[in-house]
Parts: structure tokens; sequence; C-alpha cells
């Protein structure tokens, strides 16, 4: 068994991820902390636990984790996560980092995106970006994963088959992003308190949102070239789930079959990418992937304009964190990719 700690885990993303290492049958839940609840049960924070954990928050402790921990999962807010990634590396331990501290590669970006100069450039270039669509290869043994954040998965989930294939018109892509209320943390404030948002479908931070410098890396690298995305996220009422819808244009007539073609090829052999049309539900739908770990993918064209219009719908606690991060730790551990994540989605929902 191997021997997993959640640094920083009251939070909706550590619960999940408790929630999923619960019944991971290749893994041991050792040592949990929170500055706030530490010596509280885990189960006070997360009433959903009863019956699977019996044990209380820690505070954080390096030579307590060296005892109990292989890998380390690090739930923590951005910028926090830099004070703790180098000395665990340096103990040998395996970290999944669910900030977006080690997401990028070009270190000026965080000066852009995240106001702060990075501090372990040569670390950037050692973390993997653990989106298992697109590094699956890369994952494999590797020591410091970087899981991608929520809106970004949705976008690149999305974007990806239509920009590997050579069609558009242009490289600059816009993703409208809607996301729940549970993307704002366990913690409220003004904008993110759901009764704030219930009934409200808004968009924030339209004048350019961090999760798009992520989205342009990765596209960047499938096209090999520059691709640019303007990604625009709107609050709405839900509790969970993203839906990115990404816009391009078509350089030539492109035919439905072709870019269904195009999609199931480019995705072949994921596990968790489910391609959708239906006539009932002929798009993405948040609502039905929510608990589980899909990625739906879909897409329309509208011909009369040579638009074409992605579509990804994920569980932005899951697919979009806690779930992702657990599928790359499988990965990187030599387990199949869907260990302890084997759900189906939850319906009604």
């Amino acid at each position: 068994m191997i021997r997993v700690a959640v640094i920083g885990g009251s939070g909706y993303t550590g619960g999940e991820l408790l929630r999923l290492l619960a019944v991971h049958p290749k893994v041991e839940v050792t040592y949990v902390t929170s500055r706030e609840y530490a010596g509280k049960p885990i189960t006070l924070v997360h009433p959903n636990l009863r019956g699977f954990y019996n044990m209380n928050f820690s505070q954080f402790s390096f030579d307590r984790l060296g005892d109990k921990a292989d890998v380390v999962f690090l739930g923590l807010p951005h910028k926090v996560s830099l004070e703790y990634v180098p000395k665990i590396l340096e103990m040998g331990i395996q970290i999944i980092d669910l900030s977006a501290d080690f997401r990028l590669k070009d270190p000026n970006l965080y000066k852009i995106w995240y106001g702060y100069e990075h501090p372990y450039p040569d670390l950037l270039n050692k973390a993997v970006y653990g989106l298992p669509e697109l590094h699956y290869e890369e994952l494999k043994n590797a020591k410091l994963i970087a899981s991608p954040g929520c809106n970004a998965t949705a976008t690149i989930l999305a974007a990806a088959p239509l920009v590997a294939s050579g069609l558009l018109e242009t490289y600059k892509i816009v993703s409208d992003v809607k996301v729940g209320s549970s993307e704002g943390g366990a913690k409220p404030h003004e904008g993110s308190h759901h009764p704030e948002r219930q009934n409200a479908i808004r968009p924030y931070e339209a004048d350019g949102h961090r999760h798009a410098a992520e989205a342009e890396q990765e596209l960047s690298l499938i096209a090999k070239r520059s691709v640019k995305v303007s990604l625009v996220p709107h609050a709405v009422s839900s509790v969970r789930g993203a839906l990115a819808s990404v816009h391009g244009w078509l350089n030539t007539e492109v035919s439905e079959m072709d870019l269904w073609k195009k999609t199931i090829e480019f995705y072949k052999g994921r596990k968790f990418i489910r391609i959708i049309r239906s006539n009932v539900h002929p798009y993405p739908d948040p609502k039905f992937v929510i608990g589980s770990n899909f990625a739906d993918v879909g897409f329309a064209i509208e011909k009369r304009l040579q638009r074409v219009t992605m579509f990804s719908a994920i569980d932005n606690l899951m697919k979009g964190a806690a779930g992702q991060a657990v599928q790359a730790f499988n990965i990187s551990r030599g387990f199949d990719e869907d260990e302890g994540l084997r759900l189906p989605p939850l319906r009604p929902a």
C-alpha cells in the first residue's frame, strides 16, 4: 500500500480527494492536514465521509510527513505550494500539486498572470502538466505533477481535437466557460457565496482569465505553433460542473462526419473521454458527469459562417481537480488510470 498525505484537506477539493482515496485499493491515507481544523475530526468538516475516516486533521510538519507519506497531494492556495514543494522533493516524496504554482513552463508568465516572479524556474521544467489525455507518457514515474485548473481542463479538452486537425482558419479561439459555485472554494466571499450566485449568469475576469495561459501552452504544443485563447468564465447557479464552449472558424468546408472521425481518433483509448452525439441530448451537459471523472466532448458546425464550436462538460471538482489528480497519480505509479475512479455519474443531480 502506498501511504498518502493530503496537505490542505479541509476545502472542497481536499474533501473530494479524501472521498476518492478512501476507496482506492492501492493507497492508505495516513496524514491529513488543516491549519484551521487541526486536532478536529475529518468528518466534522466532511460529514459525507462518516464511516470512512476515523482520524483527525493534523498541523503540518515536515518531520511527520517524512515518517508518514510516500506521496503527497497538495490542496493549497496559489503561492503557498511554493513554500512546500522544493523541500518535499528533497525528501524523495512524490508530489501532486493542485495549485497553479507549477503549471506554466515559462516563468515570465507568472509575472503576467499571477503577479509574482517564480522562485523556482528549474522546477517548472521538471513538473509534468497533469492532463493525462495529452501527457500520459510523461506522467509515468513523474515526481512532480502540476494538476491543471478546471477552466483550463474544460477548454483544452474541448479544443484539442480541432486544434490538432489543422482545420482552423485562425489560431485565435474563444472559450466561454460556465462554472458552478464550488469553483469559488469552501470559504465564500461576496462574489462566490452561493446565495449571490443563485439565479445568476454572471461573467467574471472577462478581460483575461489566468487559465488562458494554461490553455495556450497546451494547445500550442498540439498545434506546433502559437495558439491564442480568450477565456471568459461565467458564474452560474449550479453547485458543480463546468461547460466550455470553444469557438473557432474553419479554413475549409468540413462535414460533421469528418469532424466526428477526427475527434474519435484524437481521443482513441482515453478512458475518461466520452464523445457525445445523440438525438435526445445532442451536446455535452455537466449534469451528466456530476460525481465522475468523465469529460463529455461534442461539437456543432454552423455551415453558413464556417463556425465550429467544440464543447466539453466536466465536474469541476472531479475531472477539473481531485479526480484528474488521482488519475495522474495512478498513471505515475503504473496503476490502471481509472483505479479508484470507476464511478458512474450521479443522476439526477
